[in-house]
């Protein structure tokens, strides 16, 4: 049994974890470990570490473990040319490099929303969940996007049997106001937040929840007469608590967000002609998996014009295994191996 690496890493913690490929394709989990990233002065003896304390990945009998057979690192961050720099760590990370300080001949970065697309083919039951049902036609583009603390979007494209990631920043394109309100509201945030342009995941997203809800206390609640007014830590999650108990001020932030949430899915799924299916994932998914399922969010995403038809048929469907990146990361690691 081969032994996979995987990680996911971020600019506060990394999620490193290894993994054997099974012989009827199912990949096990030996070992996982959190590090806090800041702690490390690069990645290559935070993988040492790990490897060095990891149960199960090799032969009791032999002193010496075996390395891993391959490792994929999805990365919060673009990847060019086989290097990465993450925005909130002084790491440059290089392929080749990293090859050479752990030993691991074939390794690989991906961006980590990118990575997800490998992981789609191989989800459980108990790792995703019906948004909208749907047929996926074989062979056709898929779409992944999902909103956290900013949004994510890639696509994954069809190619010799097997599925190519290619990764987006559709998330800052213009954000595109659709009626009276979503336009009040990017006026105001342009002047709040002082920008030039107001980029997509600034309202889709679990921080553009928040701001949803600021938006609206600033226009009904000036005096900061509303509970909400004194949330601090986690807006967007006192907002969908908020909903949760029938709030209107939440519950119009929430059904506004879902709105510009479901617009934005169906404006990318034309755009790749994404009819092989469409995957929410994202801390927000599993959270709110039953309001992604209510009319907000699906007329929103089938109002198209003409095109809504294309639409209609495509299935939907959210991520909801919190661990989703380093599964992925696993899957592209056994990939590599062929």
């Amino acid at each position: 049994m081969a032994a996979l690496l995987a990680g996911d890493i971020g600019g506060t913690k990394t999620l490193l974890a290894l993994y054997s490929a099974e012989p009827h394709g199912e990949l096990r989990l030996l070992a996982s470990q959190r590090y806090v990233s800041a702690e490390w002065p690069d990645l290559a003896p935070m993988v040492a570490d790990f490897l060095a304390g990891s149960e199960g990945s090799g032969d009791p009998g032999q002193g010496q473990k075996p390395l891993p057979a391959a490792a994929c690192f999805a990365v919060a961050g673009p990847v060019e040319g086989g290097s990465a720099r993450l925005t909130n760590l002084p790491w440059q990370l290089s392929e080749s490099r990293l090859a050479a300080g752990t030993g691991i001949g074939r390794l690989e970065l991906v961006n980590d929303f990118a990575v997800l697309v490998y992981g789609l083919p191989h989800l459980q039951a108990d790792q995703q969940a019906v948004i909208q049902p749907g047929q996926g036609i074989a062979g056709e583009p898929l779409l992944v996007l999902g909103a956290g603390t900013g949004l994510g979007v890639a696509f994954g494209i069809p190619a010799e049997g097997a599925l190519l990631a290619l990764a987006s920043e559709a998330a800052h394109g213009e954000f595109a106001p659709r009626s009276t309100a979503e336009w009040e509201l990017k006026q105001w945030l342009l002047a709040d937040l002082a920008l030039e342009r107001l980029s997509i995941e600034r309202v889709v997203s679990g921080t553009g929840l928040g701001h949803v809800a600021r938006w609206l206390l600033h226009c009904r609640h000036p005096a900061g007469d509303h509970p909400l007014a004194g949330e601090a830590e986690d807006l967007p999650a006192a907002v969908a608590a908020a909903a949760g108990r029938g709030d209107p001020l939440a519950t119009e932030a929430l059904e506004l967000w879902l709105g510009a949430y479901g617009s934005v899915c169906g404006d990318l799924a034309l755009t790749g002609l994404c009819r092989g299916g469409i995957w929410l994932a994202g801390g927000t998914a599993g959270k709110l998996l039953e309001a992604l399922r209510g009319p907000s969010f699906r007329q929103a995403f089938l109002a198209k014009g003409r095109l809504g038809r294309v639409l209609e048929p495509i299935p939907i469907t959210a991520v909801v295994d919190p661990a989703i990146g380093q599964f992925s990361a696993a899957c592209r690691a056994r990939m590599l191996m062929n």
